[in-house]
């Protein structure tokens, strides 16, 4: 199901615009990660909002809204901000601490942005979850050890070859975030685990040049590229096999594996991609072992045992940037728009006076002075029990949604 619901980088612009065209959302960022479909909202009526993120989602699936329904997790008010902080912070992570996540979460909601889908609400939400996810990495050792699927991926194919992966050929399909991590992962093994040959297939030749180049010539690994033409043939020597396409590059099916299958040869396959790299019926068909996310997270569970204590301080640290969050929240929220809303509504009636003066050319200025009196008075007792709402309600999700329909209906 998350293999459906993906979004892929180049899908990504589409989807944001098709979250900015939902009458009901007036804020969206997307992100889409390997373990995660998550739609973050602002919006104006909450369960006609959910209904149309529900149907995008379903659209994306090619599914009916009913089966993809217990899929879904809807979070709220004060639990949205506690969640992406806990996302930010690796804490909801496979591998807890993990650094891959907190750069996803930051680039979401850049491209959010770029696409005009996220406003003020959701950039300051976010900004703060990036700098919450940056204090639990500076302020506990939750981030120790394998701190990346990618990591944890060259961890697992040691663990399956025998003999682990030093002096063998690997092969690394895609030179994305994830295939670069796993790059970066291998090269930097000490030096008696190092593999002796690297291949990298990428289908755009350039970026896995510039990949092969990060190497220098001190890791004593050969380091080559090949075009996605000559796959086939580069999995026939190889040992291991990682694949780390986009989301929308398809499978490696019957004609990349070939090679593998004529020479009866089995490399150890580990599948990255979301949705999956690996055509399953031609894997099985091979006999060949192919290892995918699920096998990566049985593998890092015992992981979170070892930083149980590292995972209380950063939940800890999260409660704390959440309170920060909501206090800010309630600086930004109902006395600037209180006040820059009786500066909008006094303007108004003071031009509004000056206008129609001319009709009223009769009155001495003493009467004047009553009649605008009067307006201003009128304006105050109209604005009274609206400004005692504002105040009452502060810092509380309902607070923040008085406040931001006032900006929305009055252009504040």
């Amino acid at each position: 199901m998350l293999e459906r619901v993906t979004v892929s980088e180049a899908d990504l612009p589409k989807m944001l615009g098709r979250l900015r065209d939902c009458v009901n959302l007036e804020e969206s960022v997307l992100l889409s990660t390997c373990l995660r479909t998550e739609v973050y909202a602002v919006v104006d009526r909450f369960h006609d909002a959910v209904d149309e993120i529900r149907v995008l989602l379903a659209e994306k699936a090619d599914l009916p809204v009913d089966e993809i329904e217990s899929h879904l997790s809807i979070r709220f008010d004060d639990d949205v901000a506690s969640h992406l902080f806990e996302v930010a912070s690796g804490l909801c992570s496979a591998v807890p601490g993990e650094s891959e996540v907190l750069g996803q979460v930051r680039r979401a909601w850049e491209r959010a942005q770029g696409e005009h889908a996220s406003g003020p609400v959701l950039a300051d939400l976010f900004r703060h979850a990036v700098q919450t996810g940056r204090r639990v990495r500076s302020e506990t050792a939750i981030a120790r050890g394998t701190t990346s699927f990618s990591h944890a991926a060259v961890e697992l194919a040691e663990q399956r070859l025998d003999g682990g992966l030093a002096g063998r050929n690997v092969v690394v399909v895609g030179a994305g975030a994830m295939g670069a991590g796993v790059f970066e992962a291998l090269i930097s093994l000490n030096g008696g685990r190092r593999p002796g040959r690297v291949v990298l297939a990428n289908r755009t030749p350039a970026r896995a040049h510039e990949l092969a180049a990060t190497a220098g010539p001190d890791t004593g690994v050969d380091v080559e590229v090949v075009p996605f033409a000559k796959l086939s043939s580069a999995i026939v020597g190889a040992n291991a096999v990682f694949t780390a396409l986009e989301a929308d590059a398809g499978h490696l099916g019957a004609l990349e594996l070939h090679g593998a299958l004529e020479s009866h040869h089995f490399p150890l396959v580990v599948d990255l991609g979301v949705p999956r790299n690996i055509d399953r019926a031609a894997a099985d068909a091979a006999g060949l072992t192919v290892l995918d996310l699920d096998d990566l997270r049985s593998s890092v569970a015992h992981v979170m045992d070892d930083r149980r204590v590292e995972a209380t301080r950063a939940e800890a640290i999260v409660d704390e940037e959440v309170d920060r969050y909501r206090s800010a929240s309630r600086a930004r929220g109902a006395a600037p728009v209180v006040a820059a809303l009786r500066t909008r509504l006094e303007s108004q009636r003071t031009s509004e006076l000056e206008r129609r003066r001319r009709e009223f050319a009769s009155l001495s200025d003493e009467d004047w002075g009553k009649v605008d009196a009067l307006t201003k008075s009128v304006l105050a007792k109209l604005l009274h029990e609206p400004t005692m709402l504002l105040k009452e309600t502060a810092g509380s999700p309902r607070g923040e949604r008085l406040v931001e329909a006032l900006r929305i209906l009055f252009d504040l």
